[in-house]
């Protein structure tokens, strides 16, 4: 488990979009950080949806920037792989509100995070959203953090042809720092295509969410980095519900087929199961 931000692993975890693509899964708590991690994923990021849900309200800003850094902390600490961050729209209005949360998740041992570039339902304006990733750029500098640009263009709309500005707005970003790009929402495999193409940098793409295309028909239209966003989280909050109904309705104990025992876990979490 790290003590801290690792330039090593910062390295590693852009040295992985390099490669033919890789699954980046989404933790949303220090438990699915350490199972996700002895799965064997070489990274692990966190989910703000994800953490929202764990505390009983909605994705979309419902936890202030304290809370949600407290989550990301326990789940940078929980592990030993690089852990990148889903910092949203950056906690601020400013640019320097931007870089200082992103120094702040630099403290905690991220060493990799999200800005998305709309919030509330709209996007930044172009050059106020490029000055935000710049600033998150200056906070953290290049080699240290790997800044992963997301633009909502294809959730929120955009003006004019929708991939012509997503295009634009990736160069922008890639042109003020951004490592990556990340845009969600895009389901079309030629669309995909064209934007892993067309986009000077690697290429993130959510799977699960708006789509359900598995990670390597991605990796062949040129996509570098599949993400899962709150998808694991949803899969473990509907087996609970399940389980819960199943529970309530004939009080038969059929969620346990293929459960981890209990001795098991406690191995994985490094604790001896009580004699």
């Amino acid at each position: 488990m790290t003590d801290g931000p690792s330039i090593d692993q910062a390295a590693a975890l852009l040295d992985l979009h390099t490669g033919p693509g890789f699954v980046l899964p989404n933790a949303w708590d220090a438990g699915s950080a350490r199972i996700l991690e002895q799965v064997g994923f070489p990274a692990v990021a966190t989910t703000s949806a994800g953490i929202a849900w764990s505390c009983g309200v909605p994705d979309g800003g419902a936890l202030d920037l304290d809370t949600m850094l407290e989550h990301v902390a326990r789940i940078a600490a929980a592990v030993d792989v690089p852990v990148t961050a889903d910092l949203e729209s950056g906690y601020g209005d400013t640019p320097d509100d931007v870089g200082r949360t992103v120094s702040r998740a630099v403290d905690l041992g991220v060493v990799g995070g999200n800005l998305e570039d709309a919030i509330g339902g709209g996007l930044f304006d172009l050059d106020d959203a490029v000055g935000r990733v710049a600033a998150a750029r200056a906070a953290a500098p290049r080699g240290t953090f790997v800044l992963n640009a997301r633009t909502d263009t294809y959730f929120v709309g955009a003006p004019g042809d929708v991939f012509d500005e997503t295009v634009e707005r990736a160069a922008r970003y890639v042109e003020a720092g951004a490592d990556c790009v990340f845009v969600p929402g895009v389901v079309e495999d030629e669309t995909i295509r064209r934007l892993a193409a067309a986009i000077p940098a690697p290429l993130n793409v959510v799977a699960g969410l708006a789509s359900t295309t598995d990670a390597p028909t991605l990796f062949s239209l040129g996509v570098k980095r599949v993400s899962l966003g709150g998808s694991l989280a949803r899969a473990s909050l509907s087996m609970l519900e399940r389980a819960g109904r199943e529970l309530l309705d004939s009080g038969t104990l059929g969620f346990l087929d293929g459960a981890i025992g209990y001795a098991d876990l406690q191995q994985r979490f490094g604790t001896s199961p009580p004699a």
